[in-house]
């Protein structure tokens, strides 16, 4: 039935783009004899007594070793062809690069803002790992930021045809779709994200009390008058950035097969996929990037980080203000980066986007460690029983492609099914984003997630970097994981710790 009405989003697409990874991949049909061999090698375990053959390596051929500094996460892929390092290399660079404001003597560099979150892509993506929230009032929001968005009406900005079930938003009117923090100079900056969090104790079943902190979030500042009074805030941290490539690979036939809208097995999990228009493409497909699913693929992304961010035009995203909007009449004056008749006129060219996405799609896995050390299997034993799987899915084989053997026909386990769930109150921010309710969000990976303190320098975990450690992590779980979240509390004390070391094995 979900296929079914999934089609019908698509049925005024060219008959090639029906299979929707063949918009963006160079895809070989699966043969009967190789869906066999992927359905067994991806059914679930049921042996915890040793590791699942392969589960050492993440990301299959393509995993890198785990190096023990921060550069964990800024490797290339383990099966990069020699002829394909540069490119790696040369994105890398970009990634790299300190964007200025125009004008300046450094064309190549110039463009930033007017409005802008950071002037370069690795200030939020630590170490191409995760952002984190503000440590105190004094502490500016560089890699995390606000989303804002106020209620509307009307169909699904896609084109052709509508996505069923869009929640229709639009920006906020003068401050557009995110708060910006820092403007080049003649420019008024949008405001600051202020944060306030309450304490809100767990007691678990041993005695141990947990003590949460619920965020709460507001704008101080604002540089343009008060926002729409309806205005919807969402926070963001920068997401870690390894394994995208592989993540854009598994099929789309593959992921869909994982969701439950109507709970029909009756196990509390409905997940359901996010569609999205696509920048890239110009029609609607899956959505796997972004806490909700928001971007479809990688060049979609990185097209709207350049824009969103850091005000930079793109092929996908050509307007050099950014994110300015009509109610900022000095922002979208202000003089930009965008020469006439160098490259293709854009602050970010084609050529860069496109490295920048090839660095991004290949930024290596780190191999797991002690992946048979006997709690670590007695916790995954438990992440098993508690049913984590129901969303947090271990397995997947990628599509076989043609010109991407980094991604090609991998097995993988990022432990993630890229559907969109409820996620109860807790965690609800209460805006809509696309098919995603205010209550809904993508699962996340769990692959390299024991190395974040290793990579970022901190151990904050969520879409807001409220949970401080794993053990947070979980507890603010809700509404389809509640019951896996009251397992957890009612877990003996040496289960719980070992739930937590098969986490950081990953």
């Amino acid at each position: 039935m979900l296929r079914a009405a999934l089609a019908l989003c698509f049925l005024s697409l060219p008959a090639a783009a029906q299979t929707l990874e063949d918009l963006h991949l160079s895809t070989v049909p699966r043969t009967a004899e190789e869906a066999a061999r992927i359905a067994a090698v991806t059914a679930a375990t049921t042996d915890f007594t040793k590791p699942e053959a392969f589960e050492e390596k993440p990301a299959g051929a393509a995993t890198v070793r785990a190096r023990a500094n921060a550069d964990a996460f800024s490797q290339l892929s383990a099966n990069m062809p020699f002829a394909h390092e540069m490119d790696f290399k040369l994105g890398n660079a970009l990634f790299r690069k300190t964007w200025v404001a125009s004008p300046s003597s450094t064309l190549a560099s110039d463009g930033l803002g007017p409005l802008y979150n950071a002037r370069a892509c690795q200030d939020c993506h630590l170490k191409d790992g995760r952002g984190h929230a503000p440590e105190g009032p004094d502490d500016r929001a560089v890699s995390m930021f606000l989303r804002l968005s106020i209620p509307a009406t009307g169909p699904a900005p896609s084109a052709p045809g509508e996505i069923e079930d869009w929640i229709a938003t639009a920006n906020e009117p003068v401050y557009g779709g995110q708060l910006q923090d820092f403007a080049s100079p003649g420019v008024a900056a949008e405001g600051q994200m202020q944060i306030a969090y309450t304490d809100v104790p767990v007691t678990l079943a041993d005695g141990m009390v947990v003590t949460l902190r619920a965020p709460s979030y507001s704008v101080g500042d604002p540089g343009y008058g008060p926002l729409h009074a309806g205005t919807m805030l969402s926070p963001r941290v920068a997401p870690q950035m390894i394994g995208l490539g592989l993540l854009e690979a598994i099929p789309v036939a593959d992921i869909l097969a994982l969701a439950d809208p109507d709970d029909a097995d009756g196990d509390g999990i409905s997940g359901r996929p996010s569609i999205v228009p696509s920048a890239e493409f110009g029609v609607p497909m899956l959505g796997r990037f972004g806490y909700k699913g928001g971007a479809a693929t990688v060049r979609d992304q990185s097209a709207g980080a350049f824009a969103g961010d850091m005000g930079l035009s793109t092929p996908l995203h050509p307007n050099p203000w950014g994110d300015c909007t009509d109610g900022q009449p000095a922002c979208i004056a202000a003089i930009h980066g965008q020469e006439p008749g160098n490259r293709d006129g854009l602050e970010v060219d084609a050529a860069s986007l496109d490295l920048v996405t090839f660095y991004s799609r290949n930024l290596g896995v780190p191999a797991r460690r002690d992946v048979a050390a006997p709690q670590v299997l007695r916790g995954k034993e438990v992440f098993y029983a508690l049913n984590c799987t129901g969303c947090h899915t271990p397995k997947h084989v990628t599509a076989r492609l043609e010109g991407q053997p980094e991604q090609s026909f991998q097995l993988i386990w990022p432990y993630t099914d890229l559907l969109l769930h409820d996620m109860g109150d807790g965690l609800a921010d209460n805006r809509p984003e696309g098919r995603a309710t205010g209550r809904e969000w993508k699962t996340p990976p769990l692959w390299g997630i024991g190395l974040s303190e290793q990579v970022s320098g901190h151990s904050q975990f969520l879409h807001d970097g409220r949970a401080r450690n794993l053990l947070e992590a979980l507890l603010w779980h809700g509404g389809e994981a509640q019951a896996a979240r009251d397992g957890v509390v009612a877990l003996e004390t040496a289960d719980r710790d070992a739930l937590i070391a098969f986490l950081e094995s990953l």
